[in-house]
């Protein structure tokens, strides 16, 4: 079976029904003094300003499943007039003939602000023919060493990201993310990130689509010791908190309260993938419209409970942390 319709099998069957945004409660305000209609849900990101503050995260591509997948997720990003972000267009490098299933997201929505994405290790030299072979507005590049060294066909030589990651930085001239995918960010990383000169971040912890165990149900011999391995969303805006770069929140996202919750921790925007893919997978075009429009209508409940009138006010919200979260933000330096 094609590797890509692997994950798309294997991110379906798993299922998200507890996560660290579980451990964090707002404090309860009985006169928030808030208007439904007051509530501003615009957020300014890669210096455009969208009218939801989440988009649609890398996905698929490289297979006629993965096309299906992407005009669907697109129609939905065009209803909704959000972001979208392709799967890693490497494969169409390595298989022209599999560049319509990323192309699909352009023809369905032409005006769409567009990520694409591609792995880690690549050159300058790479990134330009991948942005000549395929429009976007930003580029996503995916740091994923555990799926790597988990995956059978994975790379196994992991040396030299850094400074790709510095070089690709130094010469493009569209805004550029560092996405995790799903095993988070420390705070080490993050200042390594900054460092090059990188200013947009996808922390994407664990708590969502789980690539080590996807990657063990592919092997031989499972690895599962590593089902595991990372930290959470949260425990990454935990170790993110004060860093001078634009913070998204990726992993586990499952309603609107975690994307709350998540402005709350300090990030920018959310991105979601998981959600997106069992909507286009289980629910008609109209179904996954309700069910975003109620994602939108949690988050603005939270908000007016909250008695904040726009996402950049809840960095201000007082939250309460569960005993072993606050202890683990304590020990961050």
């Amino acid at each position: 079976m094609n590797r890509k319709d692997d994950h798309i099998r294997l991110a379906l069957a798993q299922k998200t029904i507890t996560n660290d945004f579980d451990r964090i409660r707002f404090k309860h305000q009985s006169l928030p003094e808030s208007n439904l209609v007051n509530l501003d849900m615009t957020v300014t990101l890669f210096n455009k300003r969208f009218p939801l503050p989440f988009f649609i995260n890398a996905m698929t591509g490289g297979s006629e499943q993965a096309k299906n997948m992407n005009e669907r997720l697109a129609k939905l990003a065009r209803h909704f007039k959000i972001p979208i972000a392709t799967g890693s267009l490497s494969i169409a490098m390595k298989q022209p003939a599999l560049l319509e299933t990323f192309q699909v997201i352009r023809q369905v929505y032409p005006e769409a602000f567009i990520i694409g994405n591609i792995g880690a290790g690549h050159d300058w030299a790479y990134v330009e023919s991948v942005k000549k072979l395929f429009s976007m507005q930003a580029l996503q590049i995916h740091v994923n060493a555990p799926q790597e060294v988990l995956m059978p066909e994975g790379d196994k030589n992991l040396v030299g990201w850094t400074n790709k990651v510095k070089e690709v930085q130094a010469h493009i001239d569209i805004p550029l993310i560092i996405k995790e995918v799903g095993f988070g960010m420390s705070r080490e990383t993050i200042k390594t990130l900054i460092e090059c000169g990188v200013q947009y971040i996808d922390v994407a912890g664990r708590g969502g689509t789980n690539f080590a165990k996807i990657e063990n149900a592919r092997r031989t011999s499972a690895l599962s010791i590593f089902d595991d391995w990372g930290l959470s969303t949260v425990e990454s805006l935990l170790e993110a908190q004060g860093m001078n770069a634009t913070i998204i929140a990726s992993g586990g996202i499952r309603h609107g309260l975690d994307i709350v919750k998540a402005f709350a921790l300090g990030a920018k925007a959310v991105g979601l993938s998981g959600y997106f893919l069992k909507l286009v997978s289980e629910h008609s075009f109209e179904e996954a419209i309700q069910a975003i429009e109620k994602l939108i209508l949690e988050m603005k409940s939270a908000m007016m409970m909250l008695g904040v009138t726009n996402l950049l006010q809840l960095n201000q919200a007082p939250l309460i942390l569960d005993s072993a979260l606050l202890a683990y933000q304590k020990q961050i330096v």
